[in-house]
């Protein structure tokens, strides 16, 4: 029984052991974490995002940011260990070793005749006949009459002086470290200890995998409907035009889930006369286009009134149960257009293509809904082709404004923004009437604009030409430069509610075919991820290549540096088409900013593949010749290229494809374009 109570006092302790073995060295990494961590600002300090509240660090923001899962889970363990500790310092007790002398109070090796006189001096003190008291008798009986029989008895007291025990030699005595009512499975506690065993191994598990299940079977891994991507996929079309991709975003069946409920009539009403103007209605038919829009769901008539109420920033017009749904639609949106996207670029025809005017669609919505544009602003406007909606996006700017500079011959966004300081200050307080505050608030925001640069080769292993069937691979090196210095940042959104990272596509094109032969999403916001992917494709590239380990590790080490200086590797594979000269648009879209775009056009010539299975024709003659006339052909294909338009428009069918010209394989041109409504026509 003792050896029992031993080993269950030891249960606290066994606890704390297995808690501090992970807890601890957690714990320690967490805070050196956190220490090291560099505080820098990535986010728009202009007073219009200031005054939003998005990034204010209240008391309230501090403690909801501290309030992780795993911060809080931290916590709790760290109380639970302290009151461990506080439990074992105030219930251990020294296990007592039997000592019969100390007992006795003599010294070690005293004589009979001293044995029996101390034991009748405490006889008299603790002997049940002498000393009523319970305690005195439990003394007598378990130390002092032990003490006495041991060191009495002969034998007993040879096993003491020889083994430390009058039983003589003890062996080694094990135990396990858990509570009494563990070991104590006898009656009520056994059929208490069963079921304990059944919920916590069984019960808890099976129902855990239930709900992990019923939520798998309802969500994708982005945490996305599986009905939406159905819907998405079923609506998607090749020739989708910009205006219509909203109408395809607001039938996700998360948004079919937000209640309508019988209040929000009268607030919907107002609001879509607010709206009426987005809403692409007849206003020949007013009348019947009117009674049409509302005979739709309730669902997604809300969603589309509450998305118009984003794009035309009356928000402020909500009700609050409103206003809480169209939180709620905007955390979700930037999930559902990622897959919309991905619905897209899905390949779709024979060869494996996705389509690109949908997907420019996709990105040109995403970048109005983030900074609270209207589609309507796309509209060539001003001898403008891209419209007003990229200067829509700066602090304190509206169409009056715009027309203003407009007469001073600033009508492309990029002109402003290749302006000297100077020049944009004199054209900002003179002409636009901005106060001295509302300039610098659109210079922080230029600042934080990116400027992209695309430089991208294609080739084929160990083969100078790219013949039909070939497996080509790409290598593009994609470059963020901003005024501000900074690489990863959050995009300038006063009007969205959340903290938006950019994200970024590049999109190798056909854009007279409309296919999309590569597509790939890009972040500049982990610096360590891209750095590993860079490293590992170039080394994997160079080994295939046959390299030296010298000249692979000079590769890796270029790539690293060009990684930490602000540019992503993206590399992809597509199998070459049919014998023909391919003008091809490599596209980077921002999925937030508008006007940041870029694109860059690449020739590829593919030849036509031998019955020997070799080249039909060497390239280093007509390779050179064509090389050379490249660049005087620049400004006149330029022209020519025939891309999608990228305005609030109606579908259209496509122009007849232009007439090939004969290039070297891969040859670039960087003259593209930076604006996502440069990726357009020209009319």
């Amino acid at each position: 029984m003792a050896a029992s109570e031993e080993n269950s006092a030891l249960f606290p302790i066994f606890v704390l052991t297995i808690m501090a073995l992970p807890l601890v060295p957690y714990t320690l990494v967490k805070i050196l974490n956190a220490f090291s961590r560099k505080m820098i600002t990535i986010h728009c300090q202009c007073s219009v995002c200031s005054r939003s509240g998005k990034y204010r660090k209240s008391v309230f923001k501090r403690i909801s940011n501290f309030s992780t899962c795993s911060n809080l889970t931290l916590v709790l363990l760290w109380i639970v260990m302290v009151m461990l500790i506080y439990y074992i310092k105030n219930t251990s007790h020294e296990v007592k070793v039997f000592e019969p002398f100390s007992i006795l109070g003599l010294e070690p090796g005293a004589s009979d005749s001293e044995v029996k006189k101390a034991y009748r001096r405490l006889s008299i003190q603790y002997h049940p006949d002498k000393n009523p008291d319970p305690e005195a008798h439990d003394y007598f009986v378990e130390y002092i009459s032990k003490a006495y029989q041991a060191l009495t008895d002969p034998v007993s007291r040879e096993n003491f002086e020889k083994y430390g025990h009058p039983d003589g030699r003890q062996g080694l005595q094990m135990g396990i470290a858990l509570p009494p009512f563990l070991l104590n499975i006898d009656g009520a506690s056994g059929g208490i200890l069963l079921l304990g065993i059944v919920g916590v191994c069984i019960l808890l598990p099976l129902m855990l995998a239930v709900i992990y299940l019923s939520r798998s079977a309802k969500y994708t891994g982005n945490y996305v409907m599986h009905q939406t991507l159905s819907a998405y996929y079923y609506f998607m079309k090749p020739s989708l035009a910009p205006s219509k991709v909203l109408d395809v975003f607001i039938k996700a069946a998360e948004f079919m889930e937000i209640p309508v409920r019988r209040s929000d009539g009268e607030p919907l009403q107002k609001l879509f006369v607010l709206v009426r103007s987005e809403l692409n209605l007849d206003l020949k038919n007013i009348r019947q286009e009117q009674a049409k829009f509302w005979k739709q769901h309730p669902a997604v008539v809300k969603a589309e009134l509450l998305i118009q109420a984003q794009l035309t920033r009356e928000s402020a017009a909500l009700t609050p149960a409103l206003f809480r749904d169209l939180r709620h639609m905007l955390e979700v949106s930037p999930r559902l257009l990622e897959e919309l996207m991905k619905m897209a670029l899905v390949p779709r025809t024979a060869q494996g293509h996705g389509w690109l005017r949908p997907a420019i669609g996709v990105i040109e919505l995403s970048q109005n809904i983030i900074q609270a544009v209207p589609l309507s602003a796309r509209k060539i406007a001003g001898g403008s082709s891209e419209g007003v909606a990229p200067f829509l996006q700066l602090p304190h700017f509206n169409e009056a404004i715009v027309k203003k500079i407009a007469r001073k011959k600033v009508r492309m966004f990029q002109d402003l923004r290749d302006m000297t300081l100077e020049d944009r200050f004199e054209l900002l307080t003179q002409v636009a009437g901005l106060s001295t505050a509302e300039t610098k608030d659109v210079e922080m925001v230029l600042e934080m604009m990116p400027s992209l640069t695309i430089d991208i080769t294609c080739e084929t292993e160990g083969e100078e030409g790219i013949q039909e069937g070939d497996i080509v691979t790409i290598h593009a090196w994609i470059t963020l430069k901003r005024g501000s210095g900074l690489v990863a940042a959050l995009a300038h959104a006063p009007y969205f509610p959340f903290h938006k990272e950019e994200n970024f596509w590049l999109l190798l094109a056909d854009s007279v075919s409309n296919d999309v032969w590569i597509s790939q999403k890009v972040s500049f916001m982990d610096e360590n991820v891209a750095i590993a992917a860079a490293s590992k494709a170039i080394q994997e590239l160079k080994e295939g290549s046959g390299a030296s380990l010298k000249e692979t590790n000079a590769a890796v080490r270029e790539a690293i540096g060009r990684v930490k200086s602000g540019s992503r590797l993206v590399m992809g594979k597509f199998q070459a088409p049919a014998e023909a000269n391919y003008n091809l648009n490599a596209f980077c879209l921002c999925d937030s900013w508008i006007g940041c775009d870029k694109k860059t056009n690449l020739k590829i010539r593919i030849l036509k593949r031998s019955r020997a299975g070799t080249r039909t024709a060497p390239l280093s003659e007509e390779g050179a010749a064509m090389e050379e006339g490249i660049e005087e052909e620049k400004e006149e294909e330029e022209d020519e290229y025939d891309d999608y338009e990228s305005e609030y428009s109606e579908d259209e069918d496509e122009k007849d494809s232009k007439r090939n010209r004969a290039v070297a394989n891969g040859a670039v041109d960087h003259n593209g374009n930076g604006s996502s409504s440069e990726i357009t026509d020209n009319e």
